[in-house]
């Protein structure tokens, strides 16, 4: 069953309003502080971006319908937190905690963000992994928007797309596969395209049905068409 979060090409939620040019990095100040606690948690080793994406996936659908979106951040971090071990409930909550954490030594201090957001985290890595489609060659995409490792599982196959037909623009390499990566279950690594589909491929009414959406998918997604 397709998650809340899977929202993308929906009708009925409104227009997207692009903010002002001028307007601030953060609307709120909590906001900045909300991106940067969950980016040096990340830095502590206990979870990958999939997993980190899987938690906010994973908020209640009241909790996700009605948070903002930093209030997803913050909270699908307080779930890693203590899922994973690092914090506790009392922790959360203020109560003080005896002596240094054991994740101390790897806390990501002040001088070395900058070195350590220009690094980034690649993605791509080496695979043995036939590559099955060349440019141009027409696709389909799975019928189900679906994990196929585990039932409920991350995908990055929106549920707008499943079952469209497209054509490769080209081959991104290999790359780890999110399916996997975000249940633990290894990176997977496998090829990754960008695929162009005709908006009349993905909606019944398109507004401007001429327009082509393109989307980065894995191979595992794909099917000739």
């Amino acid at each position: 069953m397709t998650r809340i979060h899977d929202m993308g090409g929906r009708f009925g939620d409104g227009s997207v309003v692009p903010e002002a040019e001028d307007a601030p990095v953060f609307a709120e100040d909590w906001h900045g502080r909300a991106l940067a606690v969950t980016l040096a948690a990340g830095f502590l080793g206990q979870w990958n971006i999939d997993i980190s994406r899987h938690a906010r996936e994973k908020l209640s659908p009241k909790d996700y319908a009605r948070f903002s979106y930093y209030e997803k951040w913050i909270s699908g971090l307080a779930d890693l937190l203590v899922d994973k071990g690092v914090l506790t409930l009392e922790d959360l909550r203020g109560v003080d905690r005896d002596g240094d954490h054991p994740l101390a030594e790897r806390t990501l201090k002040a001088e070395a963000v900058a070195d350590a957001l220009a690094k980034g985290g690649p993605a791509d890595r080496p695979s043995s992994v036939e590559v099955r489609f060349e440019t141009g060659q027409a696709v389909r995409t799975l019928g189900q928007s679906a994990n196929r490792l585990v039932e409920g599982g991350h995908t990055r196959l929106p549920a707008y797309a499943s079952g469209a037909k497209g054509r490769i623009l080209r081959l991104h390499g290999t790359h780890v596969l999110p399916d996997s990566n975000a249940h633990e279950l290894g990176e997977a690594p496998e090829p990754l395209y960008a695929v162009a589909f005709s908006t009349s491929e993905l909606w019944a009414n398109p507004e401007h049905p001429s327009d082509e959406v393109v989307l980065d998918l894995w191979q595992s997604y794909l099917e000739p068409a």
